[in-house]
């Protein structure tokens, strides 16, 4: 009978480098958890103190709302009431984004995929945000093929991710230019561009853009809290999406990719 073959052994040397090799692998493995759970806890903690924020920042809302109905007659005191107010709303809306970040990176929001009509949904969000446009001197541009778009994704939150894009542009477009909304296909995915003109010139890598509380010097006086791109890129891949951003001069561009829904 044919005896039955030795087990090879490694050289100790190579031995040692195999146990060298897992026990690295095995730390990596552990700091990585230790990582993700560090993440969930900050996480955590920012939703839990945003949500202890906005139950007082709403009754300060409202009661600011009742004070601007009053008949006060003093024009200084006006004055700082529709400060406050606008300051408030402000902070208000600061939170909620800090909310909607958090959930969307920890990946905690609940994800309906279904099939959207991105065509559709592109031509109503450019004419609810028509007349915001209008007023900041932005023109948008939609184009598509004749025929509808359809993706997989959740509705909801693909509206909240075209929300903030044009919101992007209109907080930091340059007025007098046009903004372009475009949807395609190319290769079984569906490709959504938004491209303007920024009003001004971005002073930090583009790829920092989509970092949380991260935007361009300039426009930390105008209200804008860093958020809604990064927001927008942990919707995106939330709903197995792609995002990428690109400037070419002053030419702001996002791309978004997602699958196709021709059933």
């Amino acid at each position: 009978a044919t005896q039955p073959e030795a087990p090879i052994r490694l050289p100790d040397a190579l031995h040692e480098t195999q146990m060298e090799l897992n026990l690295a692998r095995e730390h990596a493995l552990n700091a990585a958890h230790q990582a993700k759970e560090a993440e969930q806890r900050k996480n955590d903690l920012v939703v839990y103190l945003a949500h202890d924020l906005k139950t007082p920042l709403t009754s300060i809302v409202t009661y600011i709302d009742l004070l601007q109905k009053e008949d006060i007659q003093d024009e200084k005191a006006k004055e700082y009431i529709d400060t406050i107010a606008r300051q408030s709303k402000k902070l208000k809306k600061l939170t909620e984004d800090l909310i909607d970040a958090s959930k969307a990176s920890s990946g905690a929001l609940n994800v309906n995929m279904e099939r959207v009509n991105i065509s559709e949904l592109l031509r109503q969000s450019s004419a609810e945000y028509g007349e915001r446009m209008e007023a900041v001197n932005i023109t948008p541009v939609v184009n598509m093929p004749e025929e509808d778009i359809y993706v997989r994704a959740d509705g909801r939150l693909l509206w909240r991710v075209v929300e903030n894009l044009l919101q992007n542009i209109c907080k930091h477009g340059m007025p007098g230019t046009r903004a372009y909304l475009e949807a395609r296909t190319e290769n079984g995915r569906a490709v959504v561009s938004f491209k303007n003109i920024s009003q001004q010139q971005l002073n930090i890598p583009v790829e920092e853009l989509l970092e949380r509380f991260v935007q361009g010097d300039e426009s930390r006086s105008r209200g804008g809290s860093g958020l809604g791109l990064s927001i927008a890129e942990s919707l995106t891949e939330l709903m197995k999406g792609k995002i990428k951003l690109s400037l070419d001069g002053d030419l702001f561009k996002v791309e978004m990719w997602f699958d196709e829904d021709k059933q």
